[in-house]
């Protein structure tokens, strides 16, 4: 392996949302790897663009704000400024980058399990009774905020900005999957689009991609990539390109 190119000749698929992969792509083939761009969603606005903005801007003005993906900071921010004097907190590194894009600087973060489990430890989140706290994402999820929040006491409202789709998988997709050899890697950072990519790749397209090894970002999404027929599993730190990147690059890649 290579100091300066640790993924030489290591075909990387990248299952990120659909128009978002050209910054990873890049990464890739600086360490020398060869990126493939398969989305396992695709993003979309909410329509009704006049009732985001009411939404948004009642829960700006509530106690906490808890952002779930830089997704739902940048659909966010396109509806109107994020100025506001509540608690801002996201759900881990990359969302908390979002949001100091957006201009909000001082915002709580999980340093370790950066995940649903991770925000409700975080101690502004401790003791909620009474208080105003608006969930700022997309429809679906695992629900597990909005269970304990509400179990806590909190005054909880959802604040859909976009919504997550299944994305157009056609040839020039499915073609770099079928000549997948095991020295590929998946970078794999929602179950959601796992899923997708499951139901929507042909068989023999599925049966390459579960041979390469899933570089995950989370134990919880391990279990999941190992459920559906992944043998070869390796956890990331977290969702962060650097941190997937950096636990691809450590995977000893055997065969052709």
């Amino acid at each position: 392996m290579s100091r300066s190119h640790p993924l030489r000749n290591v075909t990387v698929v990248i299952t990120r949302p659909a128009g978002t992969a050209g910054p990873l792509s890049r990464r890739v083939r600086k360490l020398g790897g060869i990126p493939v761009s398969v989305p396992g969603l695709s993003l979309r606005a909410i329509e009704d663009a006049s009732a985001v903005d009411a939404a948004l801007r009642s829960a700006l003005g509530g106690d906490l704000l808890v952002f779930t993906s830089p997704a739902a900071v940048r659909f966010a921010a396109d509806v109107l400024p994020l100025a506001t004097r509540a608690t801002v907190i996201a759900v881990g590194r990359g969302t908390a980058r979002a949001l100091r894009t957006a201009n909000l600087t001082d915002v709580r973060f999980p340093e370790t399990s950066q995940d649903s489990e991770g925000v409700l430890g975080l101690p502004e989140l401790a003791r909620v009774e009474g208080k105003r706290i608006a969930l700022i994402g997309a429809p679906g999820g695992r629900g597990l905020l909005r269970e304990q929040l509400l179990a806590r006491g909190a005054m909880l409202d959802e604040v859909h900005v976009y919504h997550r789709v299944a994305p157009r998988i056609d040839r020039r997709h499915i073609d770099p999957l079928l000549k997948l050899s095991r020295r590929s890697a998946v970078l794999l950072s929602s179950a959601e689009a796992l899923d997708h990519l499951h139901r929507a790749l042909i068989a023999p397209a599925w049966r390459r991609l579960v041979q390469a090894v899933a570089v995950v970002s989370s134990e919880r999404l391990r279990d999941i990539a190992l459920e559906t027929g992944f043998e070869r599993v390796v956890v990331a730190r977290s969702a962060l390109p650097g941190d997937l990147l950096a636990a691809a690059a450590g995977v000893s890649f055997t065969g052709r």
